[in-house]
Formats: structure tokens, C-alpha cells, sequence
């Protein structure tokens, strides 16, 4: 019998050794990648949060403690924790499990998900609900880095400063495009900082120079300066401190022990807090490893070689006879410029942008943006294409 054979839901993990929590992660890769080489799925991403979706459960108590999962193409390995292991073979089948969390599908699945960037947002709102009626729910949001280019992310972070509610925001940074992991010492700080004692020492500290009569204000003042000029020299979390979070990281997302240390100091603390892990997406299986935006969201392939199972052959998709003409038109006319907001191989740009590099604008996941930025473009004489999915699209209607 596997370790996850005997996971019927997330409080078995508590009573789980930590030899046995790095075996349940094998489990789950393989479960994972075993149930989407049938059915398609979002594989890179899931398999890149394995170890944090354990130590989440093993340090929260779900379902009365929430996890909101930004996007939610990651938290395969949260319903093979949760109890749906038995469906997971129909997982996006027909009256099967959705791809995604969805409150009507379980009482784990806490916000129902799809689009990018909304999790702070989400969980924001849960812990003002939460203080009003007077809970004690310990309430996370899960955000890869790919979402933190959305400004919804920051106006959810701007108004978690403001309000100083109990909040975890854990940003999954797999792409390293916010920061690199800068050594050990940033690890090591990072998790000592988190602890009782050193949380404790800060505070009565501060208290302590605050009273010294005459010069107390000005030894807090130098005091501050010299954490924040440490922590800075050390640590990439400046901007998310800026914003009123106290920030800790990076941790090596794939460390069970690392994770399990950080996240039951911080979800003790008082305030918002952000804890930078940074992981590998494709974790554990080569060719997705290797090819991490091949496996992003991939159709059937064998498990084995990674080869994905070709279709059967028909007309050509939209997608490439939109992508070949747009060459083609603007082989024709170089005023023309395309845009896309993170989408480049889904809306069928990808030719162009490398056929045309310097006319073509990824923007990140700003839809509201990508539109606008189009109309500056179009007012000084250029034409530019706009390629959005129509559900991203709604965001950029204004």
C-alpha cells in the first residue's frame, strides 16, 4: 500500500513522518502524471507544487482553515489530498472533476477560480469577513509569479497593508522572473526570522530603545534602518515590505522541511505576510522539466517518453491560419504591431513574435493594459493586432 492509499483527507497528514511526507510526494507525481498522460491537463504547474501543497495541509486544518488558489491549474495535488482521489481519473471528463477548484465540488475548494491574480484579492476579503464576525480561520493565497504581472495583485497587496488583517499571501515564484534565489544566508534568515523567539526579540526590542528617555527615537530609527538595510542586502522582498507585508524568503519550494519550519512560524504571526517559494515547474518528471510551457496545459501523451499523442489529422485551427496571415499581413505593412497578454502560443503569435521581435508586445497577464497601450500605439499612426482569449477579454472592456 502507497502512503497516499491511506490519505482519505488532509488530516492524515498530521499523523505522517517526514520520511513518509517526501513518499507521498512521489506518490502524488505519480498519480498526477499517470491520470493527465490520459486525460490532458495543466501538469508543469502541478507538479512544481507538490511539496507546498502537503505542507500546507499538514500545517493548516482544511477545511476550516482556506486555501485559495490563484488560477487554480496547480491544485491537482490539493484533491488528491482532500478526498477525490477515487474521481480523479475523470478529472475535465464529462461530469467528471473540474480542472480547477469549484466550491460545488468540495467544502476544501474554499473560491472558485479560473482567471489569473485574483487570489489576494479573494483572501483579503475572506479575512475581513473572518475579523467582522469574530473567527480565528487562517486564511492563504497561493499566487505564481506569472500572476504577480497582473495590477489586480497589487491592489489586492496595497489594500492588505492598509487593513493589517491576519493573511498569508505565498507567492510561488517559478520562473525566477522576480528575483534569484541569492544563497543559503537569505534561506537560513528567512526561516529564523519567522520564529517565535526572533519575532518576540524584535518587538520587545523596539519597546525597549522606544523608551530609552532622550535618544529612544532615534536608536529605533538606526535600529529599523539597519534591519531593513540587512534584510534588503540579502532578500528581494523590498517592494512586497513597501507595501506593509512582512516578507520572508526565498525557500527552496521542493525542501518538506524548509516549508514545514516557515509555514508554522508564519501562520501564527499578526498582519499580512508574504513567504517567497520558489520552485521548478515539471518538478520530478523529466520532459516536463525540460519543456515546462510544453506540459503547461498538454493533451494525452505517453507517460514513459513524454511524446505527446498526436491528434487525427484535419483542417488547419484557427488559431494557425490567424498567426500565418498576420505574417503575412504585416510582411505588407509595417506599421502593423501585435500584442498579446501572456498568450503567445495560445492565440497563435508565436511565429510572429519571432518572425517580427521588435513589433510584437508580450505585456504579461494586463488585459487592461494590452488594450489601452494598443490605442497609444494606434494614435501615433501604428496597427496594432490585439490577441486575447474572449473570457481574458472581459477584464479590458472598460
Amino acid at each position: 500500500m502507497s502512503i497516499l492509499d491511506r490519505v482519505s483527507g488532509p488530516e492524515v497528514l498530521k499523523g505522517l513522518s517526514r520520511e513518509e511526507l517526501r513518499q507521498l510526494a512521489e506518490d502524488l507525481r505519480a498519480e498526477i502524471i499517470a491520470t493527465v498522460s490520459r486525460t490532458g491537463g495543466h501538469l508543469a504547474s502541478s507538479l512544481g507544487v507538490i511539496e507546498l501543497t502537503i505542507a500546507l495541509h499538514r500545517v493548516l486544518n482544511s477545511p476550516t482553515d482556506k486555501i485559495v488558489w490563484d488560477v487554480g491549474h496547480q491544485a491537482y495535488a490539493h484533491k488528491l489530498l482532500t478526498g477525490r482521489r477515487d474521481r480523479f481519473p475523470t478529472l475535465r471528463q464529462l461530469d467528471g472533476l473540474s480542472g480547477f477548484p469549484k466550491r460545488a465540488e468540495s467544502p476544501h475548494d474554499c473560491f472558485d477560480v479560473g482567471h489569473s491574480s485574483t487570489s489576494i484579492s479573494a483572501a483579503l476579503g475572506m479575512a475581513a469577513a473572518r475579523d467582522r464576525r469574530g473567527g480565528d480561520e487562517k486564511i492563504v493565497a497561493v499566487i505564481g509569479d506569472g500572476s504577480m504581472t497582473a495590477g489586480l495583485a497589487y491592489e489586492g497587496l496595497n489594500q492588505a497593508g492598509h487593513l493589517k488583517k491576519n493573511l498569508v499571501v505565498i507567492l510561488n515564484d517559478n520562473e525566477m522572473s522576480i528575483s534569484p534565489n541569492v544563497g543559503a544566508l537569505s534561506s537560513f534568515l528567512s526561516r529564523k526570522m519567522t520564529s517565535d523567539f526572533f519575532v518576540r526579540l524584535k518587538k520587545e526590542g523596539k519597546q525597549l530603545l522606544g523608551a530609552m528617555p532622550g535618544i529612544g527615537k532615534d536608536l529605533l530609527q538606526l535600529a529599523s534602518r539597519a534591519e531593513h538595510s540587512l534584510k534588503g542586502f540579502f532578500t528581494p522582498g523590498m517592494l512586497f515590505e513597501a507595501f506593509g507585508f512582512d516578507y520572508f524568503g526565498p525557500i527552496d519550494g521542493h525542501d518538506l522541511d524548509k516549508l514545514l519550519e516557515t509555514l508554522n512560524n508564519v501562520v501564527r504571526l499578526e498582519g499580512p505576510v508574504l513567504v517567497h517559494v520558489v520552485t521548478r515547474k515539471g518538478q520530478g518528471y523529466a520532459p516536463a522539466e525540460q519543456k515546462p510551457s510544453t506540459y503547461h496545459g498538454v493533451g494525452p501523451f505517453d507517460p514513459e517518453t513524454g511524446e505527446v499523442i498526436a491528434g487525427k489529422g484535419g483542417a488547419a485551427s484557427y488559431t494557425g491560419v490567424f498567426g500565418r496571415t498576420l505574417c503575412e499581413m504585416a510582411e505588407q505593412d509595417e506599421r502593423l504591431v501585435a500584442i498579446t497578454a501572456a498568450m503567445a502560443e495560445g492565440t497563435g503569435l508565436r511565429a510572429f513574435a519571432e518572425r517580427y521581435p521588435d513589433r510584437f508586445f508580450d505585456v504579461g497577464i494586463a488585459e487592461q493594459h494590452a488594450v489601452t497601450f494598443a490605442g497609444g500605439l494606434a494614435a501615433f499612426g501604428l496597427k496594432p493586432v490585439v490577441a486575447i482569449y474572449s473570457t481574458f477579454l472581459q477584464r479590458a472592456y472598460d
